[in-house]
């Protein structure tokens, strides 16, 4: 009879034992796969595939042109102490440079970027009139390259610098990036946006501007460069401030200007017309 209460006892504690260590198992395992998953997600790219899950594509916008046009009025009512300005490419086809004066006939274009080349070859089929019409009516100008990952990054910077003459008074080149590389890894790429930036710097002798996106900036150009004047796109519609390191802030994708058909994408400068000519190439 002891030896039988012995054995009983014995099973009762190996029981219990076991169920210790299915307890904490099963509160490490699920622990470790969330720590696992957070590192991911802030140190690879799935926080951009995450956030891009999440945000509308392109042609799903719930919002009508009339709401999108009084966002933008609201908005820049708020923001009076600073300038703003459009970017334009061969999509604006037909552009009355004569009636381009204003954003929803009230808010003064005071400089205007202007798409120039994309990728190793392409130029933009209006760049050269749009160029020159700028700088007939004293606009502000920008020249931007549409960087394409896949295709070599020198031979990209030779494109816009054979297409672009800058002048005093222009603004200095843009690098925009917006796509995720298919065959080469983003440290791969990194490297191809620094080879493009030093090309150009070296050639106009003033350190380029970069354009992306919000997310894609934070996720993987942020740390890697640093010390560059920003343009940043963010059509968020309850985002209503630019953050601090946003010299320029792309609000809008849906803009209505003056002498323009379609849509077109609103920017904001986050300072006024004598800090904008200071950032200019100086004469």
């Amino acid at each position: 009879m002891p030896k039988t209460t012995r054995t009983v006892k014995k099973k009762s504690d190996t029981d219990q034992n076991l169920q210790r260590k299915y307890l904490l198992w099963s509160i490490f395992i699920p622990l470790f796969v969330l720590l696992l998953l957070g590192m991911a997600y802030y140190y690879t790219p799935m926080r951009h595939w995450v956030n891009s899950f999440f945000t509308a594509p392109a042609g799903m916008d719930r919002h009508s042109q009339g709401e999108h046009d009084a966002r933008n009025i609201a908005l820049m009512e708020s923001h009076g102490q600073h300038i703003f300005g459009i970017d334009i490419s061969q999509y604006q086809d037909q552009v009355k440079w004569d009636e381009l004066h204003t954003i929803n006939e009230r808010f003064p274009v005071d400089f205007i970027f202007m798409r120039a080349t994309m990728g190793m070859k392409a130029k933009d089929k209006k760049f050269v009139s749009y160029w020159k019409a700028a700088e007939s009516r004293s606009k502000i100008r920008g020249a931007y390259h549409y960087f394409r990952p896949n295709e070599n990054s020198v031979k990209q910077a030779h494109n816009f610098i054979q297409t672009v003459k800058l002048r005093p008074g222009d603004l200095p080149p843009v690098l925009d990036i917006e796509e995720r590389p298919r065959t080469q890894s983003m440290d791969s790429l990194q490297v191809g946006l620094r080879r493009w930036l030093d090309v150009v710097e070296a050639h106009y002798k003033v350190k380029p501007i970069i354009y992306s996106g919000d997310s894609y900036f934070n996720d993987f150009l942020e740390k890697e460069f640093k010390g560059y004047v920003l343009w940043i796109a963010n059509y968020n519609f309850w985002v209503d401030t630019p953050k601090e390191h946003w010299d320029f802030w792309q609000f809008s994708e849906k803009g209505t200007v003056g002498g323009i058909k379609g849509k077109v994408d609103l920017n904001m400068f986050n300072g006024d017309i004598e800090d904008l000519e200071k950032l200019t190439i100086p004469y």
